[in-house]
């Protein structure tokens, strides 16, 4: 049996890296090469194998049964391989290598941005990519290595650190109080402006609790709509400070802009529940080791976010 030329196994290391991505321009992003040479070596993969191995569509791109069985067949060497090579690089001393995040829009500008500096001057080894977007981002498919989000819980097939906790409030305007007065219980909000963060139909009901001394915790959930959406903290805070209506925040999107000619607390009884989430976590696809230079940021935003957000 004559063994196949040495190209083929990177070539087949592509063809995981497509698998997961299924994308020829994010495999491309994965691996440091152009487009071209993703669709050039997948093409001589296809005439190495005999056989054709990528479905592609105008829209998305998919393995035919013989490349799936590659896939699963070598996948499981490739991430071994991967692993085994992060280990011995962790061991050269110096954390080193690129460190791709992702990271909410407001979170990113106000708190992350001002730190990296710092970060980058203690360790000169460590490049960084910073993508900032209020989207739910695919890690594995697009190729990041962490993820900075507020959550109730992470998924269970992720690592996860705890940043700091995290909470949602519900703001006005001094302006928008005075000329529309401001509600005295929840159910009051379904006759005001509410500005919703677009996410999903959920965004059109916002829920309240209230502690009640050695009675249970009282929940209200409150149907909402007003005459702005958006998914960006930012722009409803920066709409919320214009007057324009009660927006429900995050503390680290409001908590800069708190003051009484700025934003004020509304229902400050009740705490606004499972919206946000209450905690902010950096999160990252299980792998039984985890690169130091992905460790030493994770370390990074921990000490910088232990205080949590003033309010």
């Amino acid at each position: 049996m004559t063994a196949p030329p040495t190209t083929v196994f990177s070539d087949l290391h592509l063809l995981t890296v497509l698998a997961q991505t299924r994308s020829y321009t994010q495999a491309a992003r994965r691996l440091g090469i152009s487009k071209a040479s993703v669709s050039m070596r997948i093409a001589e993969l296809e005439r190495a194998a005999g056989v054709p191995l990528v479905r592609r569509t105008t829209r998305s791109v998919g393995l035919t049964e013989a490349g799936q069985q590659l896939v699963d067949d070598t996948q499981g060497a490739f991430t071994r391989i991967e692993q085994s090579f992060a280990s011995v690089k962790d061991l050269a001393g110096t954390p080193r290598g690129l460190v791709r995040v992702t990271a909410p829009v407001a979170l990113g500008r106000q708190h992350i941005a001002p730190t990296l500096a710092g970060f980058l001057r203690q360790y000169p080894e460590i490049r960084l990519e910073l993508e900032l977007t209020d989207r739910f981002v695919n890690l594995t498919q697009e190729g990041f290595d962490l993820a900075i989000r507020h959550t109730q819980a992470p998924p269970d097939t992720h690592v996860a650190w705890v940043l700091c906790a995290s909470r949602s409030v519900l703001v006005a305007s001094s302006d928008y109080l005075r000329r529309h007065g401001a509600p005295s219980e929840p159910a009051d909000l379904a006759s005001h402006r509410c500005l919703l963060y677009l996410r999903d139909a959920a965004s059109q009901s916002w829920s309240f609790e209230r502690e009640a001394g050695r009675k249970a915790a009282e929940s209200v959930i409150v149907n909402v709509n007003g005459p702005l959406r958006a998914n960006n903290s930012e722009v409803l805070r920066e709409a919320v400070l214009g007057g324009l209506g009660i927006g429900l925040l995050p503390d680290f999107s409001a908590a800069p802009y708190m003051g009484p000619r700025q934003l004020v607390r509304v229902l400050p009884q009740w705490q606004p529940r499972g919206f946000f989430g209450e905690r902010l976590y950096a999160i990252r696809p299980w792998a039984p080791q985890v690169p130091r230079a992905v460790q030493c940021f994770v370390d990074h935003l921990r000490q910088a976010m232990a205080q949590g957000f003033d309010l």
